[in-house]
């Protein structure tokens, strides 16, 4: 099982995160809208680079928060 992701919204749409719609990036657990966003990006990150753009800033928060 995942852990729970670390943003609340979709980087795509601005919807909430759904549970089955969670994958991995950088050893983090993120989250998409729906199934097919997820499965879209899991299969080739590079290819969408405001979704990691979005998840950079995420995890560059978190970092920031915890120092």
């Amino acid at each position: 099982m995942m852990k729970e992701p670390i943003n609340k919204f979709c980087p795509r749409s601005g919807k909430y995160v759904q549970a089955d719609s969670l994958t991995t990036y950088r050893g983090h657990t993120v989250g998409f809208c729906n199934p097919h966003c997820s499965q879209d990006f899991t299969a080739n990150p590079d290819a969408h680079p405001s979704d990691r753009a979005y998840f950079d800033t995420l995890l560059k928060e978190y970092e920031l928060a915890t120092e």
